[in-house]
């Protein structure tokens, strides 16, 4: 199996207590790891406005995950967060792709202004001319 890499966030009631919002990044995090999963990242963002009301509520508790693995984690992650009562809103990213699509566009761009880099004149050759020119 390839090795992905995925973003999964999810958004907390934000009438559930922190102590339970950890034991939930504990629990997903224990999750991944047991389906073969790795966890590379983890940020709790933690209380933000929503974009529109979910349930009636306008704040929400964020959290972000990046993970590494072979997409069974996320079958198993996402089919629990649907029946989780604390989340309210859960997405699954698919990034690497992306991510190596981006690293191939920064090394043309970055080999592309070194070439460029190469044709112009530095400051002292501009320099050099002015100077033979008032003697």
């Amino acid at each position: 199996m390839a090795t992905r890499t995925y973003e999964v966030m999810y958004i907390v009631d934000p009438e559930t207590p922190a102590e339970k919002i950890g034991k939930l990044n504990d629990a997903v995090g224990k999750l991944i790891k047991k389906e073969g999963g790795e966890v590379v990242n983890m940020d709790d963002m933690g209380l933000r406005n929503l974009a529109y009301p979910i349930q009636k509520k306008t704040e929400g508790h964020y959290v972000l995950f990046e993970i590494t693995g072979s997409g069974q984690e996320i079958a198993e992650l996402e089919r629990r967060m649907r029946v989780n009562d604390m989340i309210m809103r859960y997405i699954t990213v698919r990034v690497d792709e992306e991510r190596k699509t981006a690293d191939k566009r920064r090394t043309k761009r970055e080999a592309r202004s070194a070439k460029r880099a190469s044709f112009r004149p530095t400051a002292e050759e501009n320099a050099a001319p002015e100077a033979t020119a008032e003697a």
